[in-house]
């Protein structure tokens, strides 16, 4: 293949194409659709990524046309379902991402219900967002940006089972020190093989 791929993400930052992140969300889009089928994903992921790398130029693409682009797969070969499972997904996500909040205040200072219940106001409180714990974790850490991406990845899926849309920095703080402890952790044992 050619030149390294980026994507464009939702947040406006770039990474480089991942191929077997292509099959992991065809796979899950699968599972979603109470189908799971890894071939499948796989042998789809392949079209995909084998369309991207070959058009004229191209070096960059949306997370979105991407998104768009696995769903027309999807549908052109019989697997509809699999494809609103997967449109569903995304919908979603997008919608845990704007009813989310992170208490910007450490839950520890609380010393009552009518405590928390006065930080209603817009400075005490600040958007989700997974961009920024992948920047903090880049910029003052120095974590690599793709672990740093996971990391963010890991958090936020956490965070949204949890079913908080009010979430205390304290905890961001505590669920990221402890994935990306685990993460490098990983990482080191991986090279020590």
């Amino acid at each position: 293949m050619n030149k390294q791929l980026q994507v464009i993400k939702t947040d406006g930052t770039t990474e480089e194409y991942i191929h077997t992140k292509v099959i992991g969300t065809i796979n899950n889009a699968f599972s979603a659709a109470g189908r799971p089928d890894i071939a499948m994903a796989e042998d789809l992921a392949e079209v995909v990524t084998y369309y991207l790398y070959h058009q004229p130029d191209r070096r960059q693409v949306s997370s979105s046309e991407i998104l768009a682009m696995i769903k027309a797969v999807l549908t052109s070969t019989g697997h509809e379902v699999v494809a609103a499972a997967l449109g569903e997904h995304a919908v979603e996500r997008r919608l845990k991402r704007a009813r989310t909040e992170v208490l910007a205040m450490d839950v520890l200072a609380f010393a009552d219900l009518e405590q928390l219940n006065r930080t209603r106001q817009a400075a005490a409180r600040i958007a989700w967002d997974k961009g920024k714990i992948v920047h903090d974790l880049t910029a003052e850490s120095g974590i690599p940006p793709q672990v740093a991406r996971a990391v963010a990845a890991t958090v936020e899926e956490r965070v949204f089972n949890m079913g908080m849309t009010l979430v205390p920095r304290s905890l961001v703080k505590q669920l990221v020190l402890g994935e990306a402890a685990a993460m490098l952790q990983a990482q080191q044992e991986l090279k020590e093989l």
